[in-house]
């Protein structure tokens, strides 16, 4: 017969390796549940209506527009004119790529500060959000953002070198996408801006969750690091010293990664903003980003001298 304190430590070591058994089953659930939900967790879109924000610009100002899909999805989504006059015609266009949440409704004031700096504003929310059919993925917000460029320089009407292109977060990697395949095509962009984006999914998703394989199993993964040094476009860089979502260290990496000049010569430049978080670079800061984005939009490009006019009629007003 085994002693009692033979006895005790068997049933310890039994209790321990049950132990470690349950960890790892619960790991393994956790794991399991990661992996299937994981572009749940990053693209945080819904269903909802979308309604113009006539408060927000004058009717002759905004129009709604509809981008067609490579597969036949429309993209539905706002252009926004800049207060121009045939003295001072819109310098061109800025294609605002947002973030992983909320609509273009959220954008406004992103909007706004582009048609003051005298650019117009084109915004499309990604398939799945707001009032786009379809589900999110990598592949499918790249080929939409190749369909919205085809639009605004075919169906708009805009010069490839008059259109900046700029990406917000999650919008950072689709937009880096985008103008690395054009600068491929040696048809780049006027210019590239980035706000608070990733060095590339996988880093951004090891910081939020450091106990997990992300690196194996994240599928999406935006490695926006490895395109950006074959960019040729002029690039400005934004980020908050605070943000806790995609650290600061990312966007740093991202701007040392850039080419020091663009093809044309103008100089790489990176907007650290000390107070500023992942959500609210256009509140704590709004002087700061806007004169940055200000100073970089008027290196790019003189105005252009024709411009496609507002179609759509105006629509009763009503608050977004």
């Amino acid at each position: 017969m085994p002693s009692t304190n033979t006895r005790r430590k068997i049933g310890w070591k039994k209790g321990i390796i049950r132990l470690a058994i349950l960890v790892c089953l619960a790991y393994c659930g956790i794991l399991i549940l990661f992996v299937g939900l994981q572009r749940s967790l990053i693209y945080a879109g819904r269903p909802q209506a979308v309604p113009r924000p006539v408060n927000f610009f004058p009717a002759d100002r905004i129009e709604d527009v509809q981008v067609p899909a490579q597969d036949g999805i429309l993209l539905h989504g706002w252009r926004t004119l800049s207060p121009s006059t045939q003295e001072q015609p819109s310098k061109g266009l800025v294609i605002l790529f947002p973030g992983n949440a909320g609509t273009r409704t959220a954008r406004i004031s992103m909007l706004q500060t582009f048609n003051a700096c005298g650019w117009d504003a084109l915004i499309c929310d990604y398939r799945g959000y707001a009032d786009n059919v379809g589900k999110p993925s990598e592949n499918a917000l790249a080929a939409d953002a190749r369909s919205i460029w085809d639009f605004a320089v075919d169906q708009l009407h805009y010069p490839a070198d008059h259109i900046v292109l700029c990406g917000e977060s999650l919008g950072g990697g689709v937009a880096t996408r985008l103008a690395w395949e054009l600068c491929q095509k040696q048809s780049p962009p006027a210019g590239l801006i980035l706000r608070s984006t990733f060095t590339s999914l996988v880093d951004a998703g090891k910081h939020l969750y450091p106990w997990l394989p992300v690196r194996t199993c994240l599928i999406d993964r935006y490695p926006s690091l490895s395109r950006i040094g074959q960019i040729t476009c002029p690039i400005l860089i934004m980020h908050g010293q605070l943000d806790a979502i995609v650290p600061f260290t990312q966007g740093e990496k991202l701007f040392a990664a850039a080419p020091a000049k663009s093809a044309s010569g103008i100089t790489k430049t990176f907007l650290a903003l000390p107070n500023s978080s992942h959500n609210d670079l256009g509140i704590t800061a709004t002087r700061e980003t806007y004169l940055a984005q200000q100073r970089f939009l008027d290196q790019i490009q003189s105005p252009i001298q024709t411009q496609s006019p507002i179609s759509s009629p105006p629509a009763e007003a009503s608050h977004p």
